[in-house]
């Protein structure tokens, strides 16, 4: 039996998710989830073979959420699904330990071959994105670096999100004093001045919806 869990912020995905899995015989979705913390918090209860995983997500993001799932429960895969392929995103995701990326355009013609590769421990990518792609971000490690790092932004979508210092702190098991530095850090690197100008990035840039 694959054991599978989702997270995504809109049930009708969840759900449309759910039905192309169960179809296959000898799989079951054991949890569904509709944030990141969820997300997290379901993996390590339910021990999940493959976790199908939002990159958009609330409170914490599929990159952050995927780092912590991989080194929480090493045994789970994490597929991330998502709207969007940018070269920033790939990197981060791949970074954070996923070995699976596929578009939710391409879902219903690929995603039970996804999970039947992850399930096995083989990588699966789909759009721009392939195993040879993988190979050369891996390879390159982190030479090539997006504006933020993958910590920087899961703190900008929270403080996008409405959320405090003390609340960000908390969802990422972090010191106050560290997220204050992160904040401090995005802006310098954004050459932003105001909440204003981080919100208005986070949107851009796909970290939080409009």
């Amino acid at each position: 039996m694959t054991r599978i869990l989702i997270a995504d912020d809109h049930d009708v995905v969840r759900s449309g998710v759910r039905s192309i899995l169960e179809s296959r015989e000898g799989w079951e979705v054991v949890a569904e989830a509709k944030d990141g913390k969820e997300a997290i918090d379901l993996a390590l209860a339910t021990r999940p073979d493959v976790v199908v995983l939002d990159y958009a997500l609330p409170l914490v993001n599929g990159v952050e959420a995927t780092r912590q799932i991989r080194t929480r429960v090493p045994g789970a895969e994490v597929l991330i699904f998502t709207m969007h392929d940018t070269d920033s995103l790939v990197r981060d995701v791949l970074e954070a330990g996923a070995r699976g990326f596929l578009l939710k355009s391409d879902a219903r013609q690929f995603l039970i071959s996804a999970v039947e590769s992850l399930a096995a421990h083989k990588p699966f990518f789909t759009g721009k994105v392939s195993e040879t792609l993988l190979e050369t971000y891996l390879s390159r490690g982190s030479t090539t670096e997006s504006a933020l790092s993958a910590r920087e932004k899961a703190v900008v979508q929270l403080i996008s999100e409405g959320k405090t210092n003390k609340q960000i702190a908390d969802i990422l098991s972090i010191s106050t004093k560290t997220v204050e530095t992160h904040r401090a850090m995005a802006m310098r690197k954004l050459n932003l001045e105001t909440t204003a100008g981080l919100i208005r990035y986070a949107i851009r840039n796909g970290l939080v919806e409009a």
